[in-house]
């Protein structure tokens, strides 16, 4: 596209507080799963707790008594044990349910993210694919997408079931120990004051390389697409020196994100050990002295409640990382679902119609007419017949609003017309084309269609009313006929076959190996480039449009393949108003009006022959005195 945009610097991604109950608004739609989730990590918490308070039971009530005994029997110690592993029966069961059924969640809400975020890029504006790298934007899709996994399958549900679980087993240290529980809060908190200063320093770098990771996606992409490009001009060194940069910047952001993401848990592992070692000899020292009642047991089932206490810990700590990442990842996806979308405001729709004696009335069949319908404030419908009339008054527009491209641009194209642009690369030609199906919007001036403000179009019916082929061909991934169909999704078979007929398409196409029914991928590498734009012609052709516009339509066709294509375009522009973008003027000599562009001016206007007589600009470059760009 002339005139592009500029890509600008990446916004340095900032996570709000506000991303996570937006991430957390998804599970809305699974209110019974969660619901049984909820249930299933109180009840498998409550059985860890229950678990270690059973503990002091089985050593106080069962397992001293027999020891003083010298026949023991140990029927009621076996039953007590049997009891003991139906409660963890109940915890594994729990924890079973509940994490199966948030892999089923998690995969429903990165499915429902997914199409969320596709439906609101198709609302997006072409300014957006304009200035961000594909690569970036399909690492929302990859690479941030899957940050959101195990957050929602793993660390979520573990957050959770860490506070339950050490909400229940403090309660059930102070019962069993008011002293030994204080000392284990004081040692927690110093635990905490690490956690914070470890996790503090990876989030700042798990954020960084969410960051680097599009990045360097989207210099990857660039570099495939153009891989020819970098073997032709031998720019394999500088690519990889490229490369390099980006891809040292990501190992780095890395690299300080997972060191200390992998020192936390060895860290925090550690000084749980230490505490299990002092709260043993405390409580050793507390129960000799007689103090807070404790016994063999007591300690015992406390041990195991502090260990019950400082794994949640630890657990939440080692999961921190991966939530900031997640939380990381979110944000760019949030970010994209917040971009401004391609606003409409028209209210004239694009309709078949046909004639009843001399009204015209709209019809659901396709009948080669169409009308603008118009609804008025008090109810009533006007149909406008559609004619191809389109006119620029006085139009000023600027793809950045500090640097205008085109300037005072006034021309008309009546029914019927083929109008012509040309000009050096960067004139202005294909940004008016882009005007007219408004991918981009005015500052000043205005634009009709058949004396219609096209502002006041919706924008799917006026660019329904506009067929345009590219230079740069786009075919999908199907059969041949089904890349024809692309233009009108209900053309049958042979409304395809007869538009490949009309772009001369035809025979190449018939002698395929399956035909129509060929497959291609997207990048259509068993076509030719010439092949590849008559499939491209052939959608235009199927789509019927009444205004047509070509933006070097031909560019990429050899000179015998031009004139075959040339006629096939003549039978399609034929009745149509149509718009030529071309370097080789020997395609426009036809056309009703030629306008010559220069640095966003019209300089000149009017028919070849004319064009001829002035001896201008367009003068010099058909006689060659002056070449485009």
């Amino acid at each position: 596209m002339q005139n592009a945009v500029k890509r600008g610097p990446h916004k340095r991604p900032k996570v709000s507080k506000s991303t996570l109950t937006r991430l957390l608004s998804y599970l809305k739609n699974y209110k019974i799963q969660v619901g049984i989730v909820i249930i299933c990590i109180i009840i498998s918490a409550l059985v860890g707790v229950a678990g270690s308070m059973f503990l002091q039971v089985l050593i106080d009530n069962y397992i001293t008594p027999l020891l003083l005994e010298s026949s023991p029997v140990f029927t009621e110690l076996l039953k007590a044990i049997l009891m003991m592993g139906g409660i963890y029966l109940i915890g594994v069961i729990s924890t079973f349910t509940y994490g199966r059924l948030m892999v089923t969640v998690s995969q429903g809400i990165l499915k429902q993210i997914r199409d969320d975020m596709f439906a609101h890029m198709q609302k997006l504006p072409i300014k957006y694919f304009d200035t961000n790298t594909h690569g970036d934007i399909m690492s929302h899709y990859t690479n941030d997408t899957d940050t959101l996994r195990q957050v929602l399958a793993q660390s979520i549900p573990q957050v959770f079931s860490s506070v339950i679980t050490i909400v229940s087993v403090f309660c059930a240290m102070v019962y069993t120990s008011i002293y030994l529980t204080v000392f284990v809060v004081i040692f927690i908190a110093l635990m905490l004051q690490v956690a914070k200063k470890i996790g503090g320093n990876s989030a700042k770098y798990f954020i960084k390389q969410q960051k680097s990771i599009g990045s360097l996606n989207g210099y990857i992409e660039e570099m495939i697409h153009g891989q020819k490009v970098v073997k032709v001009f031998c720019h394999e060194e500088k690519a990889k020196a490229d490369f390099n940069k980006l891809n040292e910047e990501l190992c780095k952001n890395s690299t300080e994100a997972n060191k200390f993401a992998n020192i936390m848990m060895p860290i925090m592992g550690n000084l749980g050990h230490l505490q299990y070692v002092l709260i043993a000899m405390v409580g050793g020292v507390l129960a000799i002295n007689g103090v807070g009642g404790l016994t063999l047991g007591g300690i015992a089932a406390f041990l195991q409640l502090t260990k019950s206490f400082t794994m949640p810990i630890n657990q939440v700590s080692q999961q921190f990382n991966s939530i900031v990442m997640a939380l990381a990842g979110a944000e760019r996806i949030f970010n994209l679902m917040d971009e401004k979308v391609e606003t409409d405001e028209g209210y004239v729709t694009l309709v078949n119609a046909k004639y009843e004696g001399e009204e015209l009335v709209e019809t659901p069949e396709h009948t080669g007419i169409w009308a603008w319908k118009h609804p008025h404030g008090d109810g009533t419908l006007t149909y406008t017949k559609l004619t191809g009339d389109v006119r620029f008054f006085d139009v000023d527009f600027g793809y950045n609003e500090d640097k205008i491209v085109l300037h005072d641009v006034t021309l008309y194209a009546e029914p019927g017309q083929k109008l012509a642009f040309v000009g050096a690369t960067g004139a202005g030609k294909t940004t008016i084309t882009n005007l007219i199906n408004r991918f981009y919007d005015i500052a000043d001036g205005k634009i009709r269609f058949d004396g219609i403000n096209i502002n006041k179009i919706k924008k799917d019916d006026l660019r329904r009313s506009l067929g345009i082929v590219l230079q740069d061909t786009n075919l999908f991934t199907g059969t041949v006929i089904e890349n024809i169909r692309y233009g009108r999704l209900d053309a049958t078979d042979e409304e395809c076959i007869e538009a490949a007929k009309t772009a001369n398409a035809h025979g190449f196409i018939s002698m395929l190996p399956n035909g129509y029914d060929t497959m291609i991928d997207g990048s259509g590498e068993g076509l030719s480039q010439g092949q590849r734009q008559l499939i491209s012609i052939a959608r235009a052709a199927v789509a019927d449009p009444p205004v047509m516009i070509l933006d070097e339509a031909t560019s990429s066709i050899d000179t015998r393949t031009e004139s075959i294509v040339q006629a096939g375009m003549d039978g399609l522009m034929h009745g149509r108003t149509v718009f030529v973008i071309a370097h080789r003027l020997s395609t426009i000599k036809n056309s009703n009006a030629i306008m010559v562009l220069e640095q966003g001016r019209i300089i000149e206007r009017g028919s070849h022959e004319s064009l001829i007589k002035e001896m201008g600009k367009y003068y010099q470059l058909y006689t060659g005195a002056f070449e485009l760009e």
